[in-house]
């Protein structure tokens, strides 16, 4: 019996490990943190003729680093409030 009990534990444990890091806090966070990085050296790196066509706003700069701001703000979130393991009561409920 305390082998099987042993074996159970391990699977908890792996799953809560795979809820951690398939969260979706990670993914979006990341993926903003990424593409607000190539944007915001698209708008560090704009040319006059582009400012000229956004009307002298450097939109990709901007946007850019409103993109890294809110991946920044999801990859924080999931720092100080991580995915809690799932009790064995809630993974029995249908």
């Amino acid at each position: 019996m305390s082998e099987l009990q042993n074996e159970v534990s391990e699977l908890e444990r792996k799953s809560a490990t795979a809820a951690r890091l398939f969260d979706i806090r990670r993914i979006i966070g990341g993926l903003f943190v990424l593409y607000g990085v190539i944007v915001t050296i698209a708008g560090i790196t704009a040319s006059d003729a582009d400012l000229k066509k956004a009307e002298n706003i450097n939109i990709n700069l901007w946007t850019g680093l409103g993109m890294l701001v809110l991946g920044l703000f999801f990859l924080v979130w999931l720092k100080l409030r991580p995915t809690a393991p799932p009790t064995p009561e809630e993974s029995e409920q249908p």
